[in-house]
């Protein structure tokens, strides 16, 4: 405990826990002392400080109740009262605790041994009036002179009282159920574990085998264990807004175990032999605010198929125990549904087992009063916080690939919040599947190819004129605005320059290496019997059910697949006569080496393989010549669309079902309307918050489930200067509506009415002015603020539904939006807190703000009355997002926004060609950030701003729009690269403004120096114009 000013004790949740817990006590008395076994007082007994640090029993009750630990402190508890032993010091914070609902006696400790000794006298002597039995924790030790003295009078009046086991009654009574801020607490410790786990060890250990590095087991668990140290470190964690990381510390230290010699009791120190490529098990644990997690992962490195079917095998058992993990179930239930899985599916395993599946977890690491194991009593209830720990140890290896590869355990285990219905488990983000645990080398090696050579790195074109517009010159009245705003920009370059060096390491390699093209192969048929009966007449077959193509050669039918023939074609012999008309029908097969363009090239498997190029055949029946090529090509148009709509649907996951609520009526709002449509007539459904999600009811008998695990972020658009009003829902994985994939779900309500003119109504005779026309203003205003308030609250409802997620709601800033077409057409684009949105018209746009690397303005340009912006992705992998034609207006704007949240922003006077950036940036990150990473793209804005103050006079020209118009449609060609010949002229217009009439070879010369030395010019020369 910091024994300073800032302690403060909340006494309202002090008195509402001491008052839980004695109730609690009184109900098990009248229940028949399940727990606390008769006991009519309790004692709870800190030692010295020293001791305080192990958070046992004792320190995780006193955290429970006051929020910090207070050593060489008595606290005695009886049903009616609380008395509390403590030094002068301690007594000053706890003396606000004095009259509550429950009495608190405080006894002040002093000098004087003899009133010392009166005081633990009348704590004995309340123990024996209270009743016989006193509960204690015999298994929590206690030691100092404090302690020491409370022995010797304690042990006066031991022979007359009965002791029974304190823990099980703290466990139940207090520490197993938690509330919802201590629930969030221990996630939070869960994703901070998870994101040690993951995005530290998981990269260290890859890095590690990758160089076949020889470390210790020791050395790689100091190392993880340093991390935490590491404030940089936890800027990247999830809501690190909302993350301290001074408030975490190990309850778990990191423990890393491979080689064949496995604790999975976890209490062994780490050893100093070295890391084995194997089998590896890594466990480790992180506090937060006091409260604990837990969560260890087992690493495979090439494992055989026994080891993978047993690996599975755990998690289906893992599976078992997380589906029966729920509200009212008993412990020991838990234990025998894994065990009789083990028995009934792989007996062999069963003595491997250990003999508890999981334990509970909360201030206390572990709480062993609630195991889940055979013998345990215990009865789960909501809000419970249990570890899952499913192992196997001591399993021989069938085929080990050295002495250390045998015997072999496998372990995994989650941190898990007991609910009604399914189990939320909070380490969620440490992945189990194949991809996140296994490391396969045997087949890499043989896969691995030649690096291709380093591309240049493409620069942006120079600017052709100095002349900026009047708002942006030095002299107005906001320069001291943007020289800050540069100065600011600056040091954001700078850190984004440092991350990527930190992010992609020397030894990175391209980041598209793992999508390289591999040789495919098809099978048309199993069997002989399967082969259509047309092949015996040795014709020409194609074969639509199995999507292949039957041809005669020397007299046997061969199959091809269609996915093997590029294409099909027929000519007609144009020397031969009329009687004697032949017809050639030709068939190209795709083949490695063609050379055809980058789409169709195929790789080699085998250099010395002979393939079949074309094959022709001619016929005098030129109509059914004419039939095969056509039904080829319709075959070939049909498997390409269904190929397309597989790698559509790539990313679409199965969701989990969803949990209605059944014991009340559900919060429900209507007439709500959905988008994407749904299949018939537009009509109007309701919306259903569920304990696990959103459902939307369609008339149609249709349903749409959307599960907070699946939300990424909440939105409510007003309906102000809007015609709807709008909750929409942006989804991490896309969800199947209709037909259709979609990542943004809507639900609106039209904001108008029809308005009827009524100038022949009886009614405007005898009334004169507008006051209909005001009321229906006023009215109109009413109903706006009305749908308003309606839908804002629902959205809340939503967030506070999805609270377990960190649901949150996000409501567009209109007043810092802007026009611009992101797809199709001019709206008008918002900034929110976390994204930039715009949700009006479809498609929708949502980019989130911490996901964008740096923003790029292009057609910034004197005589252009619109530019456009860039937003580059921190997945590079992923294509920047264009908003096209934003009004020259909204420039500065745009600007103070972008550096107001932390954005790196440049600009330019042209569009660029993106796709080919993208793939320099890609095919080598880490030679891109040290040649100097994203700083090409303001190079020449720096160049601008150091002469601005000089720029009216120094300007040599200005620039046409009808130049500048040309200009841009050269450079924003999608398939072209960068003209080396504009380029040079940009540039030189720029850099070389001659006073004393310098003629166009000087000129053209500098111009080509200056390219030399900024690197635009490329390896082969460009071609010349004509």
């Amino acid at each position: 405990m910091a024994e300073n000013d800032a302690v403060q004790i909340d006494s309202n949740t002090f008195h509402d826990r001491l008052a839980s817990f004695l109730t609690a006590w009184k109900n098990d008395k009248r229940a028949g002392d399940n727990f606390f076994n008769g006991a009519s007082s309790l004692i709870l007994l800190m030692g010295k400080s020293e001791e305080a640090s192990g958070f046992f029993k004792n320190g995780a009750f006193q955290l429970w109740l006051l929020g910090y630990e207070f050593p060489a402190t008595l606290m005695l508890f009886t049903l009616e009262q609380l008395f509390i032993v403590t030094t002068k010091k301690k007594a000053a914070y706890l003396d606000k605790l004095q009259g509550g609902k429950t009495p608190v006696e405080i006894l002040i400790r002093s000098k004087d041994s003899e009133e010392n000794a009166k005081q633990f006298e009348k704590c004995t002597e309340a123990i024996k009036a209270a009743g016989k039995k006193v509960a204690v924790l015999n298994k929590v030790p206690a030691s100092g002179p404090f302690a020491d003295e409370w022995k010797q009078a304690y042990d006066k009046v031991k022979p007359e009282i009965e002791e029974v086991e304190a823990g099980p009654s703290i466990s139940s009574a207090a520490l197993t159920v938690k509330s919802e801020n201590e629930l969030r607490t221990i996630r939070d410790a869960s994703r901070a574990s998870c994101h040690v786990l993951v995005r530290f060890f998981y990269e260290e250990l890859s890095r590690i085998l990758d160089e076949e590095q020889k470390v210790s087991h020791a050395a790689l668990s100091d190392k993880v264990n340093k991390k935490i140290d590491d404030n940089k470190f936890w800027q990247k964690l999830k809501g690190a807004d909302k993350f301290d990381s001074d408030q975490i510390d190990w309850a778990q230290v990191p423990l890393i175990q491979s080689g064949g010699s496995y604790d999975l009791t976890l209490k062994s120190a780490p050893a100093s032999t070295n890391l084995h490529a194997g089998t590896i098990i890594a466990s480790m644990g992180l506090r937060y605010n006091s409260y604990s997690s837990f969560v260890a992962r087992t690493y495979l490195v090439d494992p055989n198929k026994s080891q993978d079917s047993n690996y599975k095998f755990l998690l289906e058992v893992r599976d078992i125990v997380l589906k029966e993990i729920k509200d009212g179930v008993k412990a020991s239930q838990v234990w025998e549904k894994a065990y009789g899985h083990v028995q009934s599916k792989k007996p062999e395993l069963a003595q491997h087992m250990r003999s508890s599946v999981g334990f509970g977890i909360g201030i206390e690491s572990k709480d062993t009063t609630l195991n889940l194991n055979a013998k345990s009593s215990r009865v789960l209830k909501d809000g419970t916080t249990v570890v899952v720990s499913i192992c196997f140890q001591d399993l021989e290896n069938p085929k080990p690939h050295d002495k250390k590869s045998n015997p072999y355990a496998l372990l995994i285990a989650d941190t898990v919040r007991v609910t009604s219905g399914e189990a939320v488990v909070f380490t969620k983000d440490a992945g189990v599947d194949d991809d996140s645990v296994i490391f396969s080398f045997a087949e890499s090696e043989d896969e691995k190819r030649p690096r291709s050579k380093k591309e240049s790195r493409p620069h942006a074109t120079a600017a052709s004129s100095r002349t900026r517009l009047r708002h942006e010159r030095a002299t107005n009245q906001n320069a001291e605005k943007e020289e800050a705003r540069t100065r600011h920009q600056k040091e954001l370059h700078k850190k984004k320059q440092e991350d990527g060096l930190e992010r992609f390491p020397s030894d990175t390699g391209a980041m598209n290496g793992s999508v390289e093209k591999r040789f495919k192969k098809f099978e048309s048929y199993k069997r002989d019997n399967q082969l259509p009966s047309k092949v015996k007449e040795l014709v020409v077959c194609v074969d639509e059910r199995a999507q292949s193509v039957v041809l005669p050669i020397m007299g046997h039918p061969v199959p091809f697949h269609i996915n093997t023939i590029k294409n099909a074609s027929t000519t007609v012999d144009p020397t031969a006569t009329d009687g004697t008309r032949a017809t050639y029908l030709r068939i190209n097969f795709l083949s490695p080496g063609q050379g055809v363009g980058r789409k169709d090239d195929q790789p080699f498997e085998d250099p010395n393989a002979h393939f079949v190029r074309s094959l022709t055949f001619k016929s005098y029946d030129v109509a059914r010549m004419e039939q095969i090529a056509t039904d080829i090509n319709n075959l070939q148009k049909a498997s390409k669309k269904r190929e397309a709509e597989k790698k559509e649907m790539e990313d679409v996951v199965e969701q989990d079902k969803l949990v209605e609520i059944r014991n009340r009526r559900p919060h429900r709002n209507e007439p709500v309307f959905i988008r994407p449509n749904m299949e018939g007539k537009r009509l109007a459904g309701a919306v259903e918050i569920h304990q696990n999600g959103l459902r939307y009811n369609h008339p149609g008998q249709q349903r749409v489930d959307i599960l907070f695990s699946n939300v990424k972020h909440l939105f409510f658009q007003p309906c102000d200067h809007e015609l709807i009003v709008i909750i929409h829902v942006h989804l991490i994985n896309p969800i199947i509506i209709g037909k259709r994939k979609t990542k943004d779900v809507q639900f609106y309500r039209d904001a108008t009415e029809m308005a009827f003119d009524e100038t022949g109504n009886r009614k405007r005779k005898h009334r004169y002015g507008d006051e209909e026309e005001f009321e229906q203003e006023q009215e109109e205003r009413r109903r706006r603020a009305a749908l308003n308030k309606e839908f804002k609250a629902f959205a809340e409802k939503i967030a506070d539904a999805g609270r377990d997620i960190n649901l949150a709601v996000d409501i567009p800033f209109r007043e810092l939006g802007f026009h611009g077409v992101p797809a199709r057409s001019a709206v008008l684009i918002q900034p929110t807190t976390d994204c930039l949105i715009q949700l009006t018209e479809p498609p929708f746009l949502v980019v989130t703000l911490s996901e964008i690397e740096v923003v790029h303005l292009e057609r910034v340009q004197f005589g252009l009355k619109n530019f456009d912006m860039v937003l580059v992705m921190h997945d590079f992998n992923k294509a920047p997002v264009h908003i096209n034609t934003i009004p020259v207006e909204s420039l500065d704007a745009v600007k103070d926004w972008l550096d107001s949240v932390d954005i790196p922003f440049s600009e330019g006077p042209l569009n660029l060609n993106w796709a080919q950036i993208m793939k320099t940036v890609t095919a080598d990150p880490h030679a891109f950030f040290a040649d100097g990473g994203w700083n090409f793209l303001s190079t020449d804005s720096d160049d601008e701003e150091g002469g601005q103050e000089s720029s009216e006079q120094e300007s040599a020209f200005e620039m046409s729009d009808g130049s500048v118009a040309e200009l841009s449609e050269e450079s924003s060609e999608e398939d072209s690269e960068f003209d080396e010949d504009a380029s040079a002229e940009e540039e030189g217009s720029e850099v070389s403004e001659p006073d004393d009439g310098e003629d166009w070879d000087e000129l053209e010369e500098k111009a080509k120096k200056k390219d030399k030395v900024s690197g635009l010019e490329k390896e082969d020369k460009p071609k010349k114009r004509r």
